[in-house]
């Protein structure tokens, strides 16, 4: 995903310094220590076990080189001087393989100690690793390997968490690895589902979101708003995506997260990115923080929303009666009003309902082709 075109503003001013100076070894040795007492995943841990099997393979593949060497030096022929390239690959190969897996640890080890440190010179919190985080955004709870890293979250004045999230689908030679950044924020109530695609970083096959949407729930709002973004929200819900999406709301989003996909479920807004979103780059927290600051203000008005449908959905007969109502009693004007919608989203509202991409119809076609030819050519003579 391209960078905004026009240089971010951060609202708030925040402290960028631990994301690029000098690291102490002393205080990363010391951090690394606080980080396994308090039983905190090493960010570094995975790609340590890694290194480890690379020296040992290294190892194996030197002894090779080592062992060759000899026996060709002894021929000393100049027609077997190419001879000597073997043990030379042997040699070198592991040589920068080992430096490449030590210098990628060595790298996780120091990002982690950055984010923490920025995390907390900003009131803020870092954790590492979380394997299968339970969210409720259209990325999650997908394929397998399903990993959030790297999470930086601060709960004042509502919980905003900034990660970056992996997960793998297929397997074998289809087996693809799919990386996200995303930021979560915790809302005040639930909402009813509504996913903002962002046209601006969409390809040549469509949507980049790995769930397309039935085209009979896309509503076309105001303005330049339809340039930007594609709004999905479930049918009958359209006065209530209006209520939500106001003028200077949608203008916000232009704004500040033309080039991000959103999704509002239950009661979380997330922002997705196709990049990492906690990362060593000032200039991209900077960004994030202006997009989180231009919506916050406006979130608590979200909070008011209540649906109505909820109230249909009770049946009469279940409402108390309430001794003294009726209308034609000289007490019925000290009858209680009728309650308030509570929170919530009736069942209609809570699910987009799924469609067809571009792709998955490709895909369909070129099996079914597969198969028709592979009949024919064993039916046919």
């Amino acid at each position: 995903m391209s960078q905004p075109s026009r240089a971010p503003h951060s609202v708030y001013a925040f402290d960028a310094r631990p994301l690029t100076s000098p690291i102490d070894p002393e205080a990363l040795r010391s951090w690394r220590q606080q980080m396994k007492a308090r039983g905190t995943p090493d960010p570094g841990a995975a790609q340590g076990w890694v290194l480890g099997f690379m020296i040992a393979l290294c190892v194996v593949f030197a002894l090779v080189g080592v062992a060759l060497l000899p026996p060709i030096l002894a021929r000393a022929g100049i027609d077997d001087l190419p001879l000597l390239i073997v043990p030379i690959l042997f040699l070198a190969v592991p040589t920068l393989i080992g430096a490449v897996a030590v210098r990628a640890v060595r790298g996780g080890r120091h990002s982690g100690y950055r984010l923490d440190h920025f995390a907390r010179a900003n009131g803020m919190e870092y954790v590492p690793r979380m394997a299968d985080p339970r969210l409720p955004g259209l990325i999650f709870n997908r394929g397998s390997g399903r990993i959030a890293s790297d999470r930086v979250r601060g709960t004042r004045p509502r919980f905003v968490e900034f990660g970056n999230y992996r997960y793998t689908t297929g397997s074998g030679k289809n087996r693809r690895i799919h990386n996200w950044g995303y930021v979560a924020i915790h809302l005040d109530a639930p909402l009813p589902h509504i996913v903002l695609d962002a046209l601006g970083n969409n390809s040549l096959f469509g949507s980049n979101l790995p769930t397309a949407f039935d085209r009979d729930q896309r509503l076309s709002l105001e303005g330049d708003f339809d340039r930007h973004f594609a709004l999905y929200c479930p049918q009958g819900y359209e006065r209530d995506a209006l209520y939500l999406f106001t003028p200077d709301i949608m203008a916000r989003f232009i704004d500040h997260a033309g080039q991000l996909d959103v999704e509002i479920v239950d009661d979380w807004l997330f922002l997705y990115m196709r990049r990492g979103a906690s990362t060593l780059d000032p200039a991209t927290w900077a960004w994030l923080f202006s997009v989180v600051a231009a919506l916050m203000d406006k979130l608590a008005q979200w909070g008011r929303w209540r649906d109505e449908r909820l109230a249909r959905e009770v049946a009469p007969s279940a409402l108390p009666a309430t001794p003294g109502a009726l209308p034609f009693r000289e007490d019925a004007a000290h009858a209680p009003p009728p309650p308030a919608p509570a929170p919530g989203v009736a069942a209609q509202g809570r699910r987009l309902r799924k469609g067809w991409t571009w792709a998955s119809v490709a895909a369909v076609i070129l099996a079914v082709t597969w198969i028709a030819a592979n009949v024919l050519r064993f039916l046919l003579p």
